[in-house]
């Protein structure tokens, strides 16, 4: 008797059936997705396509109307909006690979058994994490003014004095801040995949007589490379979409253009410019110059594990 009854308990619970039961439980994820991403690209490419035009010698009303590629044209010679991507290309690479050194670094520690205490300093690593980026860079625009900040007070009592809002250090001081948000949740993705790896193969490097330091670089890293792809990609698309922390420190510093990365181009465009079709096509053109550069990396990793294999 017992088993009929677990038998039918089991289906009950199972949605036997329902065939509707599990397309319930991923609609919720399917609404979001279309109302949020698919939907606002889908307006973003259609608002590129058309442009608000006043007639009267502009005294006269606006009519918006189809101009076809004529904001994609405008764009692409618009040199203040594609100065905007050497910027964040050139910022990407000295910024994402210190990110993901650190935070590499970190996981192995903290997958070592050098460490004490793994917890508390596992949240204290991603702690910042936890804080919005608007915050952040707001509490770290406190710590770059030199007349506000007991750090930099500190120092110039020393006769060491630093503008780290300077043309020359501006992007060091948006850096720090990324550093100190990020390497928490990229910490803490690799630290789990190191998890996932098996022990086995830990004690069969240890038999052959590596190290720790020749474990981490040999055996955990390679088996956690999927992780380490998926945050370098996050840490690269991010880049090229910098906006925050640059946007908040432009109040205090004067080397902070309105155009000073593509994303904040795009917005000054939309607001100060109060042109919506033409902050369409550039952020159109933001997201292919993100999708291409993301294949690209997709493709050198593919060719990297390719070769890899071939060596084997």
């Amino acid at each position: 008797m017992t088993a009929p009854l677990a038998t039918a308990s089991r289906r009950r619970f199972s949605g036997a059936g329902r065939p509707w039961v599990p397309y319930a439980f991923v609609a919720p994820f399917t609404v979001l997705f279309l109302v949020f991403l698919v939907a606002p690209i889908i307006v973003g490419v259609l608002n590129s396509l058309f442009s608000r035009k006043s007639s009267g010698l502009g005294f006269g009303g606006t009519s918006v109307e189809f101009t076809g590629l004529e904001n994609f044209i405008r764009v692409f010679a618009d040199e203040d909006f594609l100065l905007g991507f050497p910027r964040v290309i050139l910022y990407g690479l000295i910024q994402v690979p210190v990110m993901m050194i650190i935070a590499a670094a970190l996981a192995l520690l903290f997958d070592s058994a050098l460490v004490r205490a793994k917890r508390f300093f596992q949240f204290a690593v991603f702690l910042p994490y936890a804080v919005p980026t608007v915050i952040a860079a707001l509490l770290w625009g406190f710590l770059y003014q030199p007349s506000v900040s007991p750090l930099l007070q500190f120092l110039s009592s020393f006769g060491v004095d630093i503008d780290l809002l300077g043309p020359g250090t501006v992007w060091f001081a948006i850096g720090n801040i990324n550093l100190w948000s990020l390497i928490g949740i990229n910490m803490i993705i690799l630290f789990s995949a190191l998890q996932s790896v098996p022990r086995e193969m830990y004690e069969a490097a240890r038999i052959d007589g590596a190290g720790e330091v020749r474990t981490a670089l040999q055996v955990k890293l390679p088996m956690i490379t999927p992780a380490v792809l998926l945050t370098t990609l996050s840490s690269v698309i991010g880049t090229l979409q910098l906006f925050n922390e640059p946007q908040v420190l432009q109040s205090i510093t004067s080397n902070i253009p309105s155009d000073f990365t593509p994303n904040m181009a795009i917005y000054a465009t939309s607001t100060l410019g109060k042109n919506a079709n033409l902050s369409s096509a550039m952020a159109v053109v933001l997201g292919l110059a993100t999708l291409i550069v993301s294949l690209l990396l997709l493709a050198a990793n593919r060719a990297n594990a390719k070769a890899a294999t071939d060596g084997i």
